[in-house]
This record gives C-alpha cells, structure tokens and sequence, in this order.
C-alpha cells in the first residue's frame, strides 16, 4: 500500500475510531454517575409519639418513598434529663463519624448528645447543660448542630425562653413562651463555648435549621407567634453558618397549616424542605431549587405511621446495610 492509499485508509476509519471512543468515554460517564447514585441513601431520623422510645431510621432512594428500618423500633433509647429524645438532629462530621444532638424534656436547661460510627452502635449519652446559667430559662428545644468550615468548628443551636427577655412579643407566645435561638460551639464535642444569642428575628422563633447551599447557608425556620398568620416556616440567608443572618422571608409553608420542624434533603437539583403538619398529624414536603420559588410535593410522599420530625441526610450503603441488619 503507498503512502496515498495509507493516508486515505486512516481518514476514513479514523471518525470511526473517535465515534467508539467518545461512546465508551460517555457509557463510563454514565456509569459512574449511576454508580455514584446507588452508593448513596437518605435516611430520616425521628421519634414516635412524646418521644419516650428513642431513635427511629427510615431510609429512602428518591427522598419521597420512606420505609422504616428495625421494623420501625428505636435505634437508642433515651437515658438523659427527662428521658426523652425528640427532634433528633443527625449529621455526620468531617472526622467520619455521626453526631447527634435531641430534646431530652419539656423543660431541661440542656440537650442530649451521643456519636456513631454507623448509626447502629453509640457512644455514651452526654448531657450537655447549655442553659444551667439562665435561673429563668425554661426549656430547650430541637437542637440542631451544623459543621462551620469556615472557623473548623461545630455549631450547636436550639431555642430557649427566658422569662423577662424580650417582652415585646411575651404575649405571641403559647403559655408566656417567648423563644429565640441560641447557641455554642465545640470542636471536640468535650469543651463548648459560652452560651450566646444567636438568632433574633423580632418574633417568637423555634426549630431552626441550617443547610449548606453552594458555600452560602439557608436557615429555615418556624414563627411560633400564636395568632395569624402563625406557625409558618421562613428562610433566612448568610454568607457564614454564624452569621449575620439577613431578614426572614415572607412564609412559604402552606396557608392555613400549623406546621413545625423542618428539615432539608438535597436530592438531584431539588432541595426538599420536610415539616410535621402536627395539628391534622401527618407530614409535607415542599421542593425548591433557590429556596424562593417553591413547589409543594406532599401528594408524593409516604412515610411510616406516626412519624415525628427530625433530620434528613445521605449515607453510603455501606451505613444502610448495616442498619437493615438490625432486626
């Protein structure tokens, strides 16, 4: 074959060539992608009923189908305060294991604390008095805890209210409870900062929770004012998890519904904003992509009988698997 002849062969199979190449480059793509998608779960963290019994786990795949795990009995049983473990917060940190803040009764002057490796084995319950100092707190509730890069440190959150503070909206509340949030921080889970006002919207506030948005953060959050427009969920924003927060949004949660205890999954490009619709006793979930244009997706979800809230998160198979063991 002379060199014209060569030339002319490898110009024609050379598109060929390049064709089966990009192909099997984009199947690889595809199949990592898939790949990266079945390694991962969501699981949802809650209690039943007062929250006497503990931890429940349910685990889903599209973040709307939600089957419980353990046959829907309790993970950990609580030991702490007044024995109680509502509004469990789960999060795993950057040193790979679980960490998990509750509520541990109506009226403590602190919250629970435990660790995991795989949800399934825990560490010793720790109560941490986070309010002992205030002689007029009167409780704390649904702590939360959120990794803040920024300062390489956890910040744990929760409301409380002391009687006296802010009188303006004393009279907002259920029963004279006039919350704000509060905070400290940790960054061994051994010492904790000194106790500060962290979030003061102007109105009585309870179950905040603040998610990770692209490097900016979105605190959702409840109005706990008692008279209309009331129990509805807000968004705030900030360029760090300690703020400054900026004002809180006009509410998004539907009309008319008392609703509490918001959490956020992040499934495809979506993010779902999960809240307990305690006063008709079930549950809703309203999507968004820029936590300003909402879409509610309740119609769509299912989860087990009797769930109250708590926290969404992903975890690898490896995790769920080892929690389906658990009989």
């Amino acid at each position: 074959m002379n060199m014209n002849h060569k030339w002319s062969f490898l110009m024609r199979i050379l598109p060929i060539f390049l064709s089966a190449l990009l192909l099997k480059t984009s199947a690889s793509g595809a199949d990592a992608a898939q790949k990266s998608r079945t390694e991962e779960a969501y699981l949802f963290a809650s209690f039943r009923g007062n929250g006497v019994d503990g931890l429940h786990l349910a685990y889903s795949r599209d973040g709307l189908e939600w089957t419980a795990l353990k046959g829907d009995k309790a993970f950990l049983k609580p030991i702490l305060g007044g024995k109680l473990m509502r509004d469990p917060c789960v999060i795993k940190g950057p040193d790979g294991l679980f960490h998990m803040v509750w509520t541990t009764s109506w009226g403590d002057k602190g919250i629970g604390l435990a660790h995991s490796k795989d949800l399934v084995e825990w560490s010793e319950q720790k109560f941490i008095p986070v309010m002992e100092h205030e002689p007029n707190a009167r409780n704390c509730w649904a702590p939360e805890i959120t990794w803040d890069p920024d300062n390489g440190q956890y910040v744990i959150y929760w409301a409380t209210t002391i009687t006296g503070k802010f009188p303006e909206t004393v009279a907002s509340g259920d029963n004279g409870l006039n919350h704000r949030i509060y905070c400290t921080t940790t960054k061994d889970f051994n010492s904790f900062t000194e106790t500060k006002l962290f979030y003061e919207p102007g109105f009585n506030v309870i179950d905040s929770t603040i998610i990770n948005n692209g490097g900016k953060y979105v605190m959702v959050l409840k109005d706990e004012t008692k008279t209309p427009p009331a129990k509805n969920l807000y968004v705030a924003f900030s360029d760090k998890v300690t703020g400054p927060w900026n004002k809180a949004s006009e509410p998004f949660s539907p009309k008319d519904l008392w609703v509490e205890g918001p959490t956020c999954l992040k499934v495809g490009e979506f993010w779902y904003v999960y809240y307990d619709a305690y006063a008709k006793h079930t549950y809703g979930v309203m999507r968004t992509k820029d936590f300003k244009s909402w879409e509610d997706y309740t119609d769509k979800l299912k989860l087990p009988k009797g769930t109250r809230h708590g926290t969404t998160f992903s975890v690898s198979n490896d995790v769920l698997n080892k929690s389906l063991e658990e009989k």
